[in-house]
């Protein structure tokens, strides 16, 4: 006579779990394992640098409204002084250091990101693997540029995101720093252009990696495109949202943190002289204005100007993504 015992459950072998992630997306994941810990370390120390720039000034700030030492008049005292200069560091870190590695990056993610991309697949013969397996090239492809794009997302957002709080807060609006927003490095690390910047870089990378399909000389192109782009939209930025236009009175000073186009003297019969050509002599009248007349972008336009320009690098994203896509679908 047999007897068959029941395993206890407390001893039973638990049931084997599947893995959350496998198949394409636990394989890009392993293939991105580098770039991901890259930019995750990247991040931290440019989030942590951020928050030691805004803290330290604001314990600066702090002080200086505690001793009345916060205004520029009160400055001449030694007491005063010493503690206005301690916002140089900070200030320095901000704008010499995080503002040229921010307006920096889309131009290396391109490079360093976008173009290996596809490239090293190609210059491996790799991409032969792909085409001889059962999954579809199109959603290994997709799944492939998944991966690094939410990366990327991630990390220019939340820079971005930072770097628009500790402006706001702490130079634009502090006591000593004056950074006017369409300033070079400035514009370009502030608001939505770190991440649309950031992600047309990437898209482009990607194509000129498919395109060329060597490692080195599209990453090179890369560059070079991007830096183009870059060029070409600066160009075109003054005509992206209408300008402010107005007529004041003589020797009116620039709107604060505003960007001048143009300016110059309204004469006696109504005819507006630039204030180049008065400088160089080429008109007898400018003595005779009656007013000035300035055309510039105010610090509010900053917001539907980038709106713009987002915009524009959005569709071409899309446009550089939807081209790789149906060429790997050709191949």
């Amino acid at each position: 006579m047999s007897t068959t015992v029941l395993p206890d459950r407390a001893t039973a072998p638990a049931a084997v779990k599947a893995p959350l992630l496998r198949g394409l997306i636990w394989l890009t994941l392993r293939q991105n394992r580098l770039l991901l810990r890259t930019l995750g370390a990247t991040l931290v120390l440019a989030a942590a640098g951020i928050l030691w720039i805004h803290f330290t000034a604001g314990s600066v700030v702090s002080d200086l409204r505690r001793t009345d030492c916060y205004y520029p008049e009160s400055w001449d005292s030694t007491r005063c002084w010493k503690l206005v200069v301690q916002l140089d560091r900070p200030n320095f870190w901000y704008l010499q250091v995080l503002q040229p590695a921010v307006t920096a990056l889309p131009l290396l993610l391109g490079m360093f990101i976008g173009a290996p991309l596809l490239a090293q697949e190609y210059e491996r013969g790799t991409i032969r693997l792909v085409r001889a397996q059962s999954v579809n090239p199109v959603r290994w492809l997709a799944v492939r540029l998944a991966v690094p794009g939410l990366a990327v997302l991630a990390v220019s957002g939340v820079l971005a995101v930072l770097m628009t709080w500790v402006w706001w807060t702490d130079i634009v609006n502090g006591p000593v720093a004056f950074d006017p927003p369409f300033q070079f490095f400035t514009y370009p690390a502030l608001g939505i252009a770190p991440v649309a910047w950031s992600l047309f870089a990437l898209a482009l990378g990607v194509l000129v990696g498919q395109l060329v399909r060597r490692t080195l000389p599209a990453m090179f192109l890369t560059g070079a495109l991007v830096a183009t782009t870059v060029g070409l939209v600066i160009w075109a930025r003054p005509y992206l949202y209408p300008a402010v236009d107005r007529v004041a009175p003589l020797r009116t000073a620039q709107p604060t943190n505003s960007w001048l186009l143009d300016r110059g003297t309204v004469l006696s019969d109504g005819t507006r002289v630039s204030n180049t050509r008065c400088a160089f002599g080429f008109s007898t009248d400018c003595d005779g204005a009656t007013a000035s007349w300035l055309r510039y972008h105010p610090a509010d336009h900053l917001v539907p100007i980038q709106l713009v320009e987002a915009g524009i690098l959005v569709v071409l994203t899309a446009v550089l993504l939807l081209v790789v896509l149906r060429r790997m679908r050709r191949a």
